[in-house]
């Protein structure tokens, strides 16, 4: 649908941008700090940085944040890491940790900036992951307390909260992207296992939140797209449509209504993985209610019928955008209609309000969009950032925002992948997102030095005109 005049942003809608702990912060065994899967069992590439210096964010969040408000962010998405406040995972509290992420969330309140907290970005405790991680049930109890202990402690100052990061991504790709640590070396069976033990995990949290902190909003933050078929063949929409089911819907229709999706459930018990449930595990689920849906967009897939051989199993993209296919169920096919980004993936905006207008119409929750960004090789030459082509992308979709907001979906906000420059989780610092320059590179963390690319100045005229004015 064409407008004539489009619909304003919300007076108070949340501009913001994003970022994670294990990937910005640095400082990965001080104060306490416990180790996680990521410091254990992630391996990076010869030549790739590793996450133990990050950005340094832990010992210069008070320059950042500062920055964060010379930016004119409304909101800032991050995530507290589980092993500062609880190390092994279910044992002593850190008084180290709960310290920093209140002299941070301290620091964003006095800019007044909204701290929106992910309560689990990856990063699961190494300990609890060496006694099964998510395929043991006293991993759900440890994630409930650890998530009561950051309720207590900072329910006063925050509004928002995201129970897990990318779920479904930890599911589909947990070896590629290095998330699960040893209990993600299991086969398919234990890992949907885990799966259901993490929704078990955030409709207890979701409900807890409710309980302790009646004014605070919870919701899942899974990464979700659109899925299309690769013709208009019969067959390939029905194969985009199992795809949809199994990737994205799985996912939200758990967690909005407690139920799991029929085309899901049907894959899982054809193929002989679906989870144990147990007494009081569906009441568990119908019984948490999130009050919104946070999710992450960078691209769509396209897929086609299964032919039955190994054509089904070759690969499009690459990261968490990895799309792969299963013999029997799609193949995957390159989207013909789509430019790329420098690391192979489809750049489609449109997708991004076809992907916001599907989640309205299905579950009719407030959105906020708490990844999407452009990765690239940024250079910094006589001490600027010219990354023209990442405002270009964060412009276009930006556009897409409010033409689903006059579409009639409700957004209300929109965090950027990412605050500043982070270590990636496949390319190292090398690929980066950030408005704000990291002077480091993948084995030398130099000075770390803050620069604000050219994306900085535009994306603070973006906020400061409320979106009026994209160009």
């Amino acid at each position: 649908m064409q407008y004539q005049q489009l619909r304003p942003f919300p007076g108070d809608f949340l501009w913001g941008a994003s970022t994670s702990a294990y990937q910005v912060e640095g400082a990965w065994n001080e104060d306490g700090k416990g180790p996680s899967v990521i410091d254990t069992h992630v391996k990076r590439p010869e030549g790739v940085a590793d996450f133990t210096v990050a950005s340094d964010h832990y010992h210069r969040y008070a320059e950042d944040v500062a920055l964060f408000a010379e930016l004119g962010l409304r909101a800032y998405r991050f995530s507290i890491a589980w092993t500062r406040i609880v190390p092994d995972g279910d044992g002593e509290v850190n008084r180290a940790g709960i310290a920093f992420y209140h002299q941070l969330i301290d620091e964003l309140r006095s800019k007044d900036i909204e701290p929106i907290v992910t309560l689990y970005h990856f990063d699961l405790p190494a300990a609890l992951d060496e006694r099964g991680g998510w395929s043991n049930r006293a991993t759900v109890d440890a994630f409930v307390r650890y998530a009561r202990i950051l309720f207590e402690e900072f329910g006063d100052k925050v509004r928002y909260w995201l129970t897990i990061n990318e779920q479904n991504m930890m599911i589909l790709h947990g070896r590629a992207i290095g998330t699960t640590g040893r209990s993600g070396e299991a086969s398919k069976r234990v890992i949907y296992q885990q799966n259901h033990n993490m929704f078990l995990a955030q409709a207890r949290a979701m409900a807890l939140c409710h309980e302790t902190l009646p004014e605070a909003k919870i919701g899942p933050a899974p990464n979700i797209v659109s899925v299309y078929p690769a013709t208009c063949a019969p067959e390939d929409v029905i194969a985009a449509d199992n795809w949809d089911a199994i990737r994205n819907l799985l996912y939200l229709d758990l967690a909005v209504h407690g139920s799991y999706h029929p085309l899901a459930w049907a894959y899982l018990v054809e193929r002989g993985w679906e989870p144990e449930i147990a007494d009081g595990d569906l009441e568990t689920l119908t019984n948490a209610k999130p009050d919104f849906i946070a999710f992450n967009y960078y691209s769509t897939q396209t897929v086609g019928a299964s032919r039955g051989d190994a054509s089904d199993l070759q690969l499009r993209g690459g990261d968490q955008q990895i799309v792969r296919g299963e013999i029997g169920l799609y193949r995957a096919a390159k989207n013909e209609h789509l430019p790329t980004n420098a690391f192979g993936w489809e750049i489609d905006p449109v997708g991004f309000r076809t992907t916001m207008r599907r989640l309205w119409d299905r579950y009719r929750l407030p959105l906020i969009i708490t990844e999407n960004g452009l990765g690239a090789y940024d250079e910094l030459v006589d001490g600027r950032v010219r990354d023209d082509y990442r405002i270009d992308y964060l412009r276009r979709h930006i556009e897409q925002i409010q033409l689903a907001i006059s579409d009639g979906v409700d957004v209300f906000g929109y965090c950027p992948w990412t605050a500043i420059d982070v270590v990636s989780t496949h390319q190292g610092i090398s690929k980066r997102y950030g408005f704000i320059h990291v002077n480091r590179d993948e084995n030398d963390p130099r000075d770390l030095a803050r620069t604000k690319k050219d994306s900085f100045h535009w994306y603070r005229g973006i906020i400061a005109g409320n979106g009026a004015d994209l160009h």
